[in-house]
């Protein structure tokens, strides 16, 4: 996702910042008490595909509002590996280690040569009525000394989004923290009322921006099956807190 036009994420991290592929250490082992798994339903949108679709939809129902339907993302500067690739090879590796641990796993893709827009990606969110959806993209901006993960959520001031922005939030802490403790840094977790995306899900979702494309460093590491299994397992842990802390509220 090219966030050029957003505000700026917290503060600029130099090259020296970011780890090597040969300094990744493989994320450590997490034991959870929960319930089980399997009725627990998770989504996950690669973002993105192969090509891109700039017919106009509403960015949410009934709103005057239009933007493209599915834009073709961004691409490594130093890689040129298309930004939905990447989304997809890091999706699919969620994809096994989700359902390993018995969760129901719901694919918006499993291929790059598709035509689904922002909100029919939600609609199948919907109608699977999904616990939890997971977008999974990457980061480009103009400074490419910027690095880090950031997380996008629904924006608790929005009529599309209010009821589905406390369980998002929820979810999203429990990311950034698990994405922290597994040593990824984390630009913050960001509000945001633009998302087509978010204004047509019914259930809570976030948008995990994995890392910069346009950081030379940044960009070799997020095409790494070592850092995109690194980046996964948090994303594992972060969704085991949440079940687990989502039951005991029951």
């Amino acid at each position: 996702m090219n966030t050029r036009f957003l505000a700026p994420l917290i503060l600029i991290t130099f090259l020296s910042a970011v780890p090597t592929p040969a300094e990744i250490t493989p994320p450590p082992s997490f034991t959870l008490d929960s319930e089980p798994t399997e009725n627990f339903i998770v989504c996950i949108d690669p973002g993105h595909q192969q090509r891109g679709d700039f017919h106009d939809e509403p960015i949410a129902p009934g709103s005057a509002i239009q933007k493209a339907r599915v834009s073709a993302g961004t691409s490594g500067i130093g890689t040129k590996k298309a930004e939905h690739t990447v989304n997809l090879e890091a999706s699919l590796i969620l994809r096994d280690m989700l359902q390993e641990e018995g969760f129901t796993v719901i694919m918006t893709r499993e291929v790059a040569d598709v035509n689904i827009s922002n909100s029919e990606r939600a609609l199948i969110s919907n109608q699977a009525n999904a616990d939890l959806t997971i977008k999974i993209h990457c980061d480009s901006i103009a400074n490419d000394s910027k690095t880090g993960a950031t997380i996008l959520t629904p924006s608790d001031t929005s009529s599309y989004t209010q009821a589905i922005y406390p369980e998002s939030q929820q979810f999203a802490e429990c990311l950034q923290s698990a994405l922290s403790a597994n040593g990824i840094k984390v630009n913050g977790i960001i509000k945001r009322n633009d998302m087509t995306g978010f204004n047509w899900s019914t259930v809570p979702v976030i948008i995990l921006e994995m890392g910069f494309m346009s950081n030379w460093t940044e960009d070799q590491l997020l095409s790494t099956p070592e850092y995109q299994q690194k980046l996964m397992g948090a994303v594992v842990t972060a969704i085991k807190t949440y079940h687990n802390q989502h039951q005991n509220t029951l």
